[in-house]
Protein backbone atom coordinates (compact mmCIF):
# COMPACT_ATOMS: atom_id res chain seq x y z
CA UNK A 1 0.00 0.00 0.00
CA UNK A 2 1.36 3.62 -1.07
CA UNK A 3 1.54 6.20 1.86
CA UNK A 4 -1.68 8.51 2.26
CA UNK A 5 0.36 11.74 1.64
CA UNK A 6 3.31 13.24 -0.06
CA UNK A 7 4.51 16.38 -1.32
CA UNK A 8 3.83 17.51 -4.75
CA UNK A 9 5.68 20.47 -6.73
CA UNK A 10 2.29 21.62 -8.94
CA UNK A 11 -0.49 20.52 -6.40
CA UNK A 12 0.47 22.49 -3.25
CA UNK A 13 3.32 26.00 -4.73
CA UNK A 14 4.08 27.70 -1.22
CA UNK A 15 1.02 29.88 -0.04
CA UNK A 16 0.11 33.23 -1.26
CA UNK A 17 0.90 35.19 1.70
CA UNK A 18 -0.06 38.84 -0.01
CA UNK A 19 -2.55 40.36 2.20
CA UNK A 20 -6.37 40.25 0.80
CA UNK A 21 -7.54 43.64 0.75
CA UNK A 22 -11.00 43.05 -0.12
CA UNK A 23 -13.77 43.77 2.60
CA UNK A 24 -15.07 41.75 5.14
CA UNK A 25 -18.51 43.33 5.43
CA UNK A 26 -20.78 44.39 2.34
CA UNK A 27 -23.10 42.30 0.04
CA UNK A 28 -20.38 40.80 -1.88
CA UNK A 29 -18.29 39.93 1.66
CA UNK A 30 -21.92 38.20 2.54
CA UNK A 31 -22.36 36.24 -0.50
CA UNK A 32 -18.88 35.38 -0.35
CA UNK A 33 -19.12 34.18 2.99
CA UNK A 34 -22.55 32.36 2.59
CA UNK A 35 -20.80 30.03 -0.29
CA UNK A 36 -17.70 29.45 1.85
CA UNK A 37 -19.97 28.39 4.34
CA UNK A 38 -22.21 26.23 1.73
CA UNK A 39 -19.45 24.40 1.24
CA UNK A 40 -18.57 23.54 4.56
CA UNK A 41 -21.88 22.64 5.31
CA UNK A 42 -21.10 19.21 5.58
CA UNK A 43 -19.30 16.97 8.56
CA UNK A 44 -16.97 15.13 6.12
CA UNK A 45 -16.11 18.43 4.09
CA UNK A 46 -14.94 20.07 7.28
CA UNK A 47 -13.40 16.49 8.31
CA UNK A 48 -11.55 16.33 4.87
CA UNK A 49 -10.15 20.25 5.18
CA UNK A 50 -9.21 19.25 8.25
CA UNK A 51 -7.22 16.60 7.08
CA UNK A 52 -5.70 18.17 4.31
CA UNK A 53 -4.42 21.55 6.78
CA UNK A 54 -2.76 18.66 8.84
CA UNK A 55 -1.46 17.32 6.78
CA UNK A 56 0.17 20.48 4.90
CA UNK A 57 1.31 18.96 1.55
CA UNK A 58 -0.31 17.47 -1.06
CA UNK A 59 -2.92 14.10 -0.51
CA UNK A 60 -1.70 11.84 -3.55
CA UNK A 61 -3.39 8.58 -1.50
CA UNK A 62 -6.95 7.81 -1.31
CA UNK A 63 -8.63 9.80 1.85
CA UNK A 64 -11.00 7.19 1.87
CA UNK A 65 -8.86 5.27 4.25
CA UNK A 66 -9.39 7.94 6.49
CA UNK A 67 -13.25 8.78 6.05
CA UNK A 68 -16.27 6.33 6.85
CA UNK A 69 -17.74 7.37 3.33
CA UNK A 70 -17.51 5.15 -0.11
CA UNK A 71 -15.23 6.94 -2.89
CA UNK A 72 -17.76 8.45 -4.80
CA UNK A 73 -19.08 10.01 -1.38
CA UNK A 74 -15.67 11.27 -0.88
CA UNK A 75 -15.24 12.55 -4.99
CA UNK A 76 -18.29 13.97 -4.47
CA UNK A 77 -17.34 16.42 -1.21
CA UNK A 78 -13.92 17.04 -2.89
CA UNK A 79 -15.64 19.03 -5.86
CA UNK A 80 -17.52 21.02 -3.85
CA UNK A 81 -14.65 21.82 -1.65
CA UNK A 82 -12.77 22.42 -5.48
CA UNK A 83 -15.76 24.31 -6.65
CA UNK A 84 -15.58 26.64 -3.47
CA UNK A 85 -11.63 27.19 -3.90
CA UNK A 86 -11.17 25.87 -0.62
CA UNK A 87 -9.07 22.83 -2.07
CA UNK A 88 -6.99 22.58 -4.94
CA UNK A 89 -6.97 19.36 -6.78
CA UNK A 90 -4.33 18.35 -9.57
CA UNK A 91 -3.80 15.08 -11.69
CA UNK A 92 -1.03 13.14 -10.97
CA UNK A 93 -0.81 10.09 -13.50
CA UNK A 94 -3.85 8.22 -12.81
CA UNK A 95 -4.92 10.02 -9.03
CA UNK A 96 -5.66 13.48 -8.63
CA UNK A 97 -3.96 14.99 -5.62
CA UNK A 98 -5.68 17.42 -3.41
CA UNK A 99 -4.58 20.46 -0.82
CA UNK A 100 -5.67 23.22 1.38
CA UNK A 101 -5.75 26.43 -0.64
CA UNK A 102 -4.46 28.93 2.22
CA UNK A 103 -5.32 31.72 0.82
CA UNK A 104 -8.90 30.86 0.83
CA UNK A 105 -8.71 29.80 3.77
CA UNK A 106 -7.37 32.62 5.43
CA UNK A 107 -10.36 34.93 3.72
CA UNK A 108 -12.93 32.09 5.45
CA UNK A 109 -11.13 33.15 8.96
CA UNK A 110 -11.34 36.89 8.39
CA UNK A 111 -14.99 36.86 7.13
CA UNK A 112 -15.77 35.17 9.71
CA UNK A 113 -13.68 37.11 12.06
CA UNK A 114 -16.28 39.91 10.79
CA UNK A 115 -19.30 38.52 11.81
Amino acid sequence: MKPASQAAGPCCPPADEQADLRPIEGDEADEELAGLAKALGHPARVKILRILARKDACICGDLVDELPLAQSTVSQHLKVLKDAGLIRGEVDGPRVCYCIEPRALRRLKALVGGL
